[in-house]
């Protein structure tokens, strides 16, 4: 790995180390909460088309936020393209928010980690401040109507099996 390398994803990581000690400032009341509605957000894919979260349209909406400096993040894509190919058409639809400050680093991520599902970007990290992110990688399953149904932090390797549990359960699939 290149100096250059390293020293983009540090400072990469201070500015959300600080955004996420910003948060934690803010008090666990503004945290998004099981049951609630999520924040609503609309953000640009790489091709510059707005996405809304949530849409309205798929049953399940998983939001997965992630960067490229981000270990556990890389170690959580083969597993959301895993969910968004065998859940898609029956409803899930799987979302990845970078929050790269620099567009690059996010298009190099992904010409390692391939993503087949739909990534957004947002480089100033509002949907990070307006989720009230704690770590990374971190996600929300949503409901259809925009509610939230689970919250999770971090990604190692099993925990896949509990969230496509998660998953399967809301989509009432056997």
């Amino acid at each position: 790995m290149s100096r250059s390398k390293i020293v983009s994803g540090v400072q990469q990581g201070l500015r959300l180390a600080g955004l996420f000690a910003g948060m934690a400032l803010a008090g666990a009341a503004s945290a998004i909460e099981v049951g609630e509605a999520a924040p609503a957000l609309s953000l640009p894919k790489r091709d510059g088309a707005a996405v809304a979260l949530p849409d309205g349209r798929a049953r399940l909406t998983y939001v997965d936020f992630w960067a490229s400096w981000c270990g556990p993040c890389r170690q959580s894509f083969p597993w959301l393209n895993a969910m968004q190919a065998r859940y898609g058409a029956k409803g899930l639809r799987v979302v990845g928010v970078n929050l790269d400050t620099k567009l690059a680093d996010a298009e190099r991520f992904l010409g390692e980690v391939p993503a087949q599902f739909e990534i957004v970007l947002d480089p100033q990290g509002a949907s990070a401040r307006r989720y009230a992110l704690k770590g990374m990688p971190s996600a929300a399953l949503l409901a259809a109507d925009g509610r939230v149904i689970a919250v999770h932090r971090g990604f190692r390797g099993n925990d896949g099996e509990a969230l496509e549990a998660l998953i399967k359960t809301h989509l009432n699939t056997p």
